[in-house]
């Protein structure tokens, strides 16, 4: 009988997959193999070359393809009695509304973006239909089931912000590579290459006052008929030798720090490089579009020197304006832009090696950019089974049975997979529970534009954002606006909020709503007059979406779902000992349940023998962030690997 149901829940089900990449791929797979008969499949990606050797559903013939359309027929193949519906596009489309996800019985998430993520969440909230979400980085993954009203949401444990980095680190003292990789992305090529309107804190002041007469002083202007190796030699010396000078002129900042070195050109490079290179000129398709074919560097391993840094620093430049003059001023960095990524690399090494720093290949830079972990198809394919069977027991309604599980990388305590009870909803989550939030800002400064980007959209992820005040509406954003709407709201993002119609003034509540996600948030602000520019960049701080202190139920107490570091379990910080339920694996054979301490998975640490649990939890010890890590680049994860030590 159990068979039976077995075999008819899957049979029955009809399944949304979100994401055919990494993930997707050994999903579909396995979701085929285990006899579901109607899946459906969104993603708007197309392959690519690097997708190939994890990807095993594509082939070199299938680049350029739709991922979701290639991985239906090439699972059709060994299963073509069963129903694979492919959407090319993407899952943020207003044709994938809650009425669309009410027609599943599960969505199954493979997504690598915390902004998709989300949105799906709130879908399948307003849809109630349960979700499966997943993710991996490295040897790393994780699988958590959520079940509206009887789990925790996607959201109900706020998820770590991108790493940022304060302007006056990344303009003025780098210390990492990193620091510098972020100047050349985000200040350099965008100063160069993206939207000349947009405010950029690089120094743009020319001290060479022969420059083209019409923009004397912005040394980043070229006036169409200057030479491009001499244009780029300019800016060159403009930005690592006399913006440089300039820095060391502030002797105060470099009492306690090395002092960087100005590097020009002609010191580098004293001879132009057509007179270096015959080849230089070439116009094969490879070499107009790679500064290293036509440099003739092969290996994106190799560490290059500066001199070598700086001919690909002039050759991408070069190219960029002869080849693809058309973009220039709408360009933005892509990781999978070969060329920018050539650019941002020898941008950030020689950059680098003025401040010495240890210089990196264009590999290892391609990683930092794009915010890339190289995956691991071992770990795609293990998270992908844990998917299937958590689905398998949602289907089935086995509530009971409900596990979030954990990959490690490295065996504790002969572990290697950790299941952990799903945790209740989060009382103060805003999305689930309703919560309002406050925000401090400062109401005479901040613009409502500010306060759209910076926390609708980029906090609160909301992608069609409607603002009210009381009963007046603030701004909205929809397709169905008429022209005197349209100019109306356009005027208010440029107000500052003190000035709108009604005023946003201290003890104002701002009600904040996406109409496709169906998501609705109050917002209670706090006007304050001054912000720490270096913890507190944005300006504005948004509070209130914190974690549920841990409820008493059973004996049991919940714990977060933050990512896992290579050897402990996902904990909230502060809590370092936390009963759990676990399996081992040992010689292939799974043993009963057992209660540990948490402790027992941190790095070997022993085990706190104390049988009286609430006294471990009045004993806790806290646990900080190591702000000296470097940054971790994810790839389909959304929690927070920073490395943990103990307090002592």
């Amino acid at each position: 009988m159990a068979s039976l149901q077995h075999s008819q829940a899957i049979k029955g089900a009809k399944v949304l997959m979100v994401g055919a990449g990494g993930i997707g791929c050994e999903l579909l797979k396995t979701l085929a193999l285990s006899d579901f008969q109607d899946i459906h499949i969104i993603d708007m990606d197309t392959i690519e070359v690097s997708n190939l050797n994890r990807q095993f559903l594509f082939r070199q013939s299938h680049v350029g393809q739709s991922k979701a359309k290639v991985a239906r027929d090439a699972v059709l193949r060994f299963r073509p009695h069963i129903n694979i519906t492919p959407y090319h596009a993407n899952a943020k489309d207003s044709n994938f509304n809650v009425d669309f996800f009410k027609q599943f019985n599960v969505v199954l998430n493979g997504l690598d973006n915390l902004d998709a993520r989300r949105h799906v969440n709130r879908l399948c909230l307003a849809a109630e239909v349960p979700l499966v979400e997943s993710g991996t980085t490295g040897f790393l993954g994780q699988v958590t089931v959520h079940v509206k009203g009887k789990t925790e949401c996607y959201e109900c444990q706020p998820k770590p912000a991108p790493k940022t980095y304060p302007v006056c680190t990344i303009t003025s003292t780098p210390s990492k590579f990193v620091h510098c990789v972020v100047w050349a992305k985000d200040l350099l090529f965008a100063k160069l290459f993206g939207d000349k309107n947009q405010d950029n804190d690089l120094n743009v002041r020319s001290n060479d006052a022969a420059r083209s007469s019409e923009h004397a002083g912005d040394a980043f202007e070229w006036s169409g008929n200057e030479d491009l190796e001499q244009y780029g030699r300019g800016i060159y010396d403009h930005v690592f030798g006399y913006n440089i000078e300039l820095a060391l002129s502030n002797e105060e900042t470099w009492k306690n720090r090395n002092k960087p070195r100005p590097i020009y050109c002609r010191d580098v490079l004293p001879d132009r490089m057509t007179q270096q290179n015959g080849n230089v000129d070439r116009t094969d398709d490879l070499s107009s579009a790679s500064a290293m074919a036509s440099l003739g560097l092969k290996n994106p391993q190799d560490i290059w020197c500066l001199m070598e840094n700086t001919k690909v620093f002039l050759e991408a430049l070069k190219l960029f304006f002869t080849n693809r003059r058309k973009e220039i001023g709408n360009l933005s960095f892509d990781k999978d832009d070969q060329l920018a990524v050539e650019f941002v690399t020898a941008a950030a090494n020689i950059r680098a090696a003025s401040f010495n720093i240890p210089l990196h290949s264009l590999f290892e830079a391609k990683g930092i950019a794009g915010n890339i972990v190289h995956a691991v198809a071992t770990t795609n394919a293990i998270v992908a089974g844990l998917i299937v069977i958590e689905a398998i027991k949602v289907l089935k309604k086995d509530t009971e049975s409900y596990r979030m599980t954990y990959c490690l990388e490295h065996p504790s305590k002969k572990m290697l997979l950790m299941p952990v009870e799903p945790f209740e909803p989060n009382k103060s989550c805003c999305v689930c529970s309703k919560t309002p939030l406050s925000l401090e800002i400062n109401t005479h400064r901040s613009k409502l534009r500010d306060f759209v980007e910076k926390i609708v959209k980029a906090k609160l992820g909301m992608n069609s954002p409607l603002i009210m005040h009381a009963t007046a509406l603030l701004y909205e954003v929809g397709d169905d606006l008429e022209e005197n709407e349209i100019a109306n709201y356009t005027a208010n993002l440029e107000k500052v909020l003190s000035e709108l119609p009604p005023p946003v003034t201290d003890g104002t509540v701002l009600t904040v709503e996406d109409l496709q996600q169906e998501f609705t948030c109050n917002i209670h602000i706090k006007h304050r007059e001054e912000f720490d520019e270096e913890k507190e960049p944005d300006g504005m701080v948004l509070s209130g979406w914190t974690q549920a202190p841990p409820e008493k139920k059973d004996g049991k107490t919940s714990i977060g779902n933050g990512a896992s570091t290579s050897r402990s379990l996902p904990t909230k910080v502060g809590i370092t000992e936390i009963d759990i339920e676990v399996k081992e694996i040992s010689d292939g054979i799974v043993s009963p349940g057992t209660k540990r301490k948490l402790s027992e998975f941190s790095d070997g640490s022993t085990v706190d023998q104390s049988s009286d649990v609430d006294e471990t939890r009045n004993n806790k010890k806290t646990q900080k962030h190591d702000d000296d890590d470097d940054l971790v680049m994810l790839d389909h994860w959304d929690g927070n690997m920073s490395k943990k030590r103990r307090s002592p």
